[in-house]
């Protein structure tokens, strides 16, 4: 098909050159007048071989990256692995962080120049990993561990264009979900969301989250609690925060995410908060009733939570505490974290120096709010302890 077109062009060139008009030619060829005087103008120009289509590839390429950041990349990637640590792409953009790189690549991009200097190597042998282990909490019974995620903003299109968040939570041990959809994550919604889920989940044990600020407080004030924090500890509820920039470790309630935008916002057409309201707990109980686990062996959540034959433990009243709550005087709240290479504990925040056998390593920090202590551990080890003075 190239040597086709290559061919045209030559004929083209050709018939002008035997005095026949530039419109009779181009017309009758199909092409524009445009496309005629660009062959032309090659043509006069006095190219050998001017029907030949040129490389439109730009001589520069502005986002290419630099070749100090790739060499940068090149010898961190082989550091790492001489180290037999993780030497992903992750990990270097890690490094690259540490060492205040900017501007600093994408890890697809950091992939890419891997892949291009041929440093996608794999280790010879089987790898022993060197003692990166992430902390886990037990799943225990029904109860024990709650995972909760916020999923918007998302929008309700009827008269009126209706902006939404959804709480959603997952009880791991029986797969039980509640949503709780609130207009704003503000002036106690966030706490009113949570209190309206342990109505029908029950109080957790522990309620596992990430990092979004409405559920810590405020990185002006880290040792503030927020009010998320404040109503867990006043309930005998332990909050853990998983690692920044980490939200797989809270797989169970991001699949479920994806499962009630399929299952309900994609699905279902809504257009006020009332219909908003009844569809989600409509989604809820069907969810609940109906939906089969592989890892329940086939049970629903509602069968899974009676054969569990565990004892929930729910809300004392229907209405939610009254906002704003005061700080607690007992109770635990924990925080996992991978510690780098300048090896420093970042508590919403604040940073602590942290035992040179942490880095490269994930240690859970654990806020003691009675004893006014802040506590490290390494694998289950206490390594390291810290005074934590709540303000």
């Amino acid at each position: 098909m190239k040597g086709n077109e290559e061919q045209v062009r030559q004929w083209a060139i050709e018939r002008y050159l035997k005095k026949e008009s530039p419109s009779a030619i181009y017309m009758s060829m199909g092409h524009s007048k445009s496309w005629f005087y660009k062959w032309l103008g090659r043509y006069r120009a006095g190219e050998e071989l001017w029907f030949k289509e040129r490389d439109r590839r730009p001589l520069q390429n502005p986002n290419r990256t630099s070749q100090e950041i790739t060499e940068m990349i090149r010898l961190i990637r082989l550091e790492l692995y001489n180290k037999n640590l993780f030497c992903g792409a992750q990990a270097i953009q890690w490094e690259l962080e540490d060492l205040n790189v900017e501007p600093r690549p994408s890890e697809r991009t950091i992939a890419r120049i891997l892949s291009r200097e041929g440093l996608m190597m794999r280790r010879t042998g089987r790898y022993e990993p060197k003692g990166v282990k992430y902390p886990k909490w037990p799943a225990g019974r029904a109860g024990a561990i709650h995972q909760s995620d916020f999923v918007g903003p998302c929008y309700l299109r009827g008269k009126q264009v209706i902006k939404f968040h959804s709480l959603n939570s997952v009880d791991l041990a029986t797969g039980r979900c509640a949503t709780e959809s609130l207009l704003s994550k503000g002036k106690g919604n966030t706490i009113n969301a949570f209190w309206a889920s342990w109505l029908r989940l029950g109080i957790p044990k522990i309620q596992q989250l990430d990092n979004e600020m409405v559920f810590y407080g405020s990185p002006t004030y880290p040792r503030g609690m927020g009010q998320l924090i404040r109503l867990c500890l006043s309930y005998g509820v332990e909050p853990c925060f998983i690692p920044v920039r980490e939200p797989w470790r809270n797989g169970v309630v991001e699949k479920f995410n994806h499962h009630w935008l399929q299952g309900l916002l994609q699905k279902v057409e809504m257009h006020t908060v009332a219909e908003l309201k009844d569809q989600s707990l409509s989604f809820e109980h069907r969810h609940n009733s109906r939906y089969r686990y592989s890892k329940l062996n086939g049970k629903t959540p509602l069968q899974s939570l009676d054969a569990d034959k565990s004892t929930l433990r729910f809300p004392d009243s229907k209405a939610p505490p009254i906002y704003p709550l005061p700080k607690p005087e007992l109770g635990c709240y924990h925080l996992i974290r991978f510690i780098r290479s300048d090896g420093l504990l970042d508590v919403f925040g604040e940073k602590f120096n942290v035992p040179s056998e942490c880095i490269y390593e994930y240690v859970r920090a654990t806020v003691d709010v009675s004893e006014q202590r802040l506590r490290i551990h390494l694998d289950d080890q206490a390594v390291d302890e810290k005074e934590y003075a709540m303000r």
